[in-house]
């Protein structure tokens, strides 16, 4: 494991709440943590892939990334969600290049062909390879889960199974139900800042008097509260039903280590994925879900009031990483009451980093 130079193990020991400081600067904003974060983060944890819908029929695939390597799923001819390294194994050339629908997985290098379930089927000009037998050749497998309508991947086996990194997320959200919405929209937004400062800003509601001025008004600030989990922190506040796009009810924010949210508020569920690009920007990922019995109009003011603070915590975020970056900064205290979502994330950041270097 290559450690960025400016690594300094002592800034990484795990700290309780009340005398915590944040990670320090330099993992914001040196180049090298980008590929550290991608090593010993990204590639060893559950990623956000799909909705479950698009992978719905025989021979349904989505490809993608994670940590930087290629990947597709696909439901097989059984019915059973699969995933692979989207990587031919004659010359390493791709699988597949959009998501779709296929009968069988053909290299768009060369032309091998592959089942559904991965074993290869046809390897075109290969009779005078001695030894060649085409039974022995399978793509290499990834693990895959579904959990509430979403499809999750990883690159190597996770430390914990995907049910269990979400335990309890069912429980507390009745009498909502996670299936019980459908999807309606896709948005992407590019962000100038490190992906895990942009999680930080997610993980507190004490910015919302100063950055969200409309959202402040549908929440209730003095009863946002954070809760955490192993792997995962819960957000919540009351929903003001007369100061918003929204009917009364409750606000769930769920943060899934180590960067998928969870917005669920009266009506609506969002996913959000946020992929590191470099060490300085990031993109978030915007799937927008709502309930059957959801007023239609709900869906265009809620994206209105959606990208508005998106766009305000987007402001916020690439300034903060322009004083992550400055020279000034190196770390600072958390506020116990207000950040404990920020100080839970950052020790298990801490702790990747931790087992990385052992």
């Amino acid at each position: 494991m290559n450690t960025p130079a400016a690594f300094n193990a002592g800034d990484y020991k795990s700290v309780a709440l009340e005398i915590a400081a944040t990670l320090p600067a330099v993992c914001y904003a040196d180049p090298e943590f980008h590929g550290f974060d991608q090593r010993t983060v990204f590639a060893r944890n559950w990623q956000l892939i799909s909705r479950a819908g698009k992978l719905k029929n025989s021979g349904d695939q989505v490809v993608a990334e994670i940590a930087g390597k290629p990947v597709i799923l696909v439901r097989g001819e059984d019915q059973v969600l699969r995933g692979f390294f989207n990587v031919c194994r004659h010359r390493g050339g791709p699988l597949a290049l959009t998501d779709g629908n296929t009968r069988q997985l053909q290299c768009k290098y060369h032309g091998w062909t592959y089942t559904l379930g991965g074993q290869l089927r046809a390897a075109h000009e290969m009779k005078e390879a001695k030894d060649f037998d085409i039974s022995c050749i399978h793509l290499e497998g990834i693990p895959v889960a579904e959990w509430e309508g979403l499809v999750f991947a990883a690159v190597v086996e996770p430390e914990v199974p995907l049910e269990q990194l979400l335990t309890g997320i069912r429980e507390r959200i009745q009498p909502l139900s996670l299936k019980d919405y459908s999807w309606h929209s896709h948005v992407d937004y590019d962000v100038a800042c490190n992906w895990k400062a942009y999680v930080d800003n997610y993980l507190e509601g004490y910015h919302l008097p100063q950055v969200h001025p409309g959202l402040s008004k549908v929440l209730n600030y003095r009863q946002y509260t954070t809760e955490t989990a192993p792997r995962y922190s819960h957000q919540h506040s009351p929903v003001d039903g007369d100061r918003g796009p929204y009917a009364a009810g409750e606000a769930h924010y769920y943060f899934i280590w180590p960067n998928m949210m969870l917005n669920i508020l009266p009506g609506r569920l969002q996913t959000n994925l946020v992929v590191p690009v470099s060490a300085n920007r990031c993109r978030v990922l915007f799937d927008y879900f709502y309930t059957s019995g959801a007023d239609g109009k709900l869906a265009a003011a809620d994206f209105a009031f959606s990208d508005e603070v998106q766009k305000e915590d987007m402001a916020i975020c690439e300034r903060v990483q322009k004083g992550l970056e400055s020279g000034s900064y190196r770390a600072g205290r958390i506020s116990p009451k207000r950040e404990s979502g920020v100080h839970h994330f950052q020790e298990l950041v801490r702790a990747a980093y931790r087992k990385a270097v052992q």
